[in-house]
């Protein structure tokens, strides 16, 4: 459960049960890290065996298979050399910035469009679809950095942190914690409005962008929709005594963000867990693959579409909520897979009346993808392809 979730059932949101201590930094335990602490997490990080040995497994896969020995010391020597003299975060996210190019030469072709509308001096909160773990945020911050933009800060669930190396690697790059492994309402509801409370103050403070998802988890059967809790929470950082709701969430500087992929490295997995339902039960590290398998593999055409900042439409959840609706449904870039898929299901060569942009793949080529599924996952998959092309044309 995600922290927000919580308000879902206690109700008005800021009703708060409890509680949170505060002291001189609120979000220490939450945000990412600063340059002056760069330095010293770094040192850490160089002293930690299993972030020498998961990087060895990753960059050297065969050779860390027959000699993990040796692997983990040229991993060892290698990323000294690179994060040793770092005392920045920019200078970490340099290091990051060439791994990414690299990998999206090999694996995507970006486009984008809308962010010529946006102050770069400004911070905004991106509110986006969501349909890949890691890649999402990263696409946007690509995008951000090569159009003179600053990088945002990401949201990331806590579950996704299990090694302590790894928390520290995100907050290095501006990821922000959303604490999901709490128990019971009191310590949720505290989470959710420290969380409420770093990003308002983020942006209240110009301190850059932020980018959240629309909702808890991936949108496994392409279907993007925004879940009212995640906005629910946004309200939890008023001023209960002098603000109403409808004062608060104008601040945010909201930007809703629509995501568009080609191809989902991901698709048949998360077939079998959509086929699975309630009895599906997550295996060890399967986020961790997730995570390699969107980064590694091929997404062909991808798009990100910034939308208008909400102001008047922002006073309330249920507009907020709308429009971001909205704009995910109407700028989410079609390709030809989606309408492919929607052939197959409907068995038709009719063209529906929405724009289908030319994709990396050929009919041929994206058929032998679904061909070479298991039977019982290519329906799944061919709707998970094609429920953004049905909800443009108001099916769904």
């Amino acid at each position: 459960m995600w922290p927000w979730q919580i308000l879902e059932r206690q109700g008005m949101p800021g009703e708060m049960v409890g509680s949170m201590e505060i002291d001189e930094d609120p979000y220490a335990d939450i945000r990412p890290y600063r340059d002056d602490e760069v330095a010293v997490v770094i040192r850490r990080l160089l002293k930690d065996q299993g972030f020498f040995a998961a990087i060895a497994a990753w960059r050297m896969g065969s050779l860390y298979q027959w000699f993990p020995g040796i692997a983990t010391l040229l991993a060892r020597r290698w990323l000294t050399s690179r994060l040793a003299p770092l005392d920045t975060v920019h200078g970490v996210q340099m290091q990051v910035k060439p791994l990414l190019e690299g990998m999206l030469a090999k694996t995507a072709i970006l486009s984008f469009d809308g962010l010529d509308r946006l102050d770069p001096e400004q911070s905004w909160l991106f509110i986006s679809n969501h349909r890949d773990i890691t890649l999402d945020p990263a696409l946007t911050n690509h995008v951000l950095h090569a159009s003179g933009h600053r990088t945002v800060s990401i949201a990331i669930g806590d579950n996704l942190l299990q090694e302590p190396w790894v928390a520290d690697l995100m907050r290095l790059n501006k990821s922000f914690i959303v604490r999901r492994s709490l128990s019971g309402p009191r310590e949720l509801l505290a989470a959710s409005r420290q969380l409420a409370g770093f990003i308002r103050s983020t942006i209240a403070n110009n301190e850059g962008p932020v980018w959240i998802a629309q909702r808890e988890g991936r949108a496994k059967d392409g279907i993007d929709s925004t879940e009212p809790a995640v906005v629910k929470m946004l309200s939890l950082a008023r001023d209960r005594a002098t603000e109403a709701i409808g004062d608060v969430l104008p601040r945010f500087n909201i930007v809703p963000l629509a995501i568009s992929y080609e191809i989902d490295p991901c698709d048949g997995a998360k077939a079998s867990e959509l086929l699975a339902g309630a009895d599906y039960v997550k295996s060890d590290r399967e986020d961790v693959r997730s995570i390699a398998q969107g980064i590694t593999g091929q997404k062909g055409s991808v798009h990100l579409s910034f939308g208008e900042p909400l102001r008047e439409t922002a006073g309330d959840v249920s507009a907020v909520v709308e429009a971001i609706d909205t704009h995910v449904r109407t700028h989410y870039r079609l390709f030809e897979s989606a309408l492919w898929a929607w052939q197959r299901l409907e068995n038709t060569s009719a063209l529906p009346a929405v724009e289908v942009h030319q994709g990396t793949l050929s009919r041929a080529q994206f058929y032998a993808r679904i061909d070479a599924l298991p039977e019982q996952l290519r329906p799944v998959v061919l709707a998970m392809y094609a429920n953004p092309l049905r909800r443009a044309l108001g099916e769904l």
